[in-house]
């Protein structure tokens, strides 16, 4: 099977459906989806758009295989947020090439870090994160979801 290219692109409201569904699939199977969660998704453009923060696509051909966003934390820190890639094309490194293009980005945008937060039991996407330079940073007792057990910086 030949590798298909894949193309990031960023936000169009088209493709906000998308953004909410690949998210809410990954929570389900693992969590819950929590009011912070349903407020991004759902309202996507009021929340992460809007105030300054930025939403990518993984394309391959016409699906839509993976997403991310940076949503705005304080000038020039930046969360890494709802990222997710659909079960069909898990395995491709498109979570990867998603976070190459994410510090690729943030870089070009002369942005001071990058945080985020996680669970450990999604042992795949810490060690991915530190593959990248992430490190661990003392997690905040009010974290924005309650999921939340581990807190992660990328200085750039």
């Amino acid at each position: 099977m030949s590798i298909k290219k894949i193309e990031i692109i960023p936000f169009d409201p088209i493709y906000a459906k998308n953004f909410a569904a690949l998210n809410v699939e990954w929570l389900e199977k693992y969590f819950v989806v929590e009011p912070h969660d349903f407020d991004l998704l759902e309202q996507c453009e009021k929340t992460i758009i809007s105030k300054g923060g930025y939403i990518f696509f993984a394309k391959i051909e016409n699906d839509i295989a993976g997403t991310f966003s940076l949503i705005k934390v304080e000038e020039k820190v930046y969360e890494l947020g709802k990222m997710a890639v659909s079960p069909k094309f898990q395995g491709q490194r498109i979570g990867q090439e998603l976070l190459t293009f994410c510090l690729q980005f943030s870089r070009e945008q002369q942005w001071n870090k990058l945080i985020l937060y996680s669970n450990t039991i999604l042992k795949n996407a810490i060690h991915i994160y530190k593959k990248y330079g992430f490190v661990e940073i003392a997690l905040e007792s009010n974290a924005p979801y309650l999921r939340s057990n581990i807190k992660m910086e990328y200085v750039l």
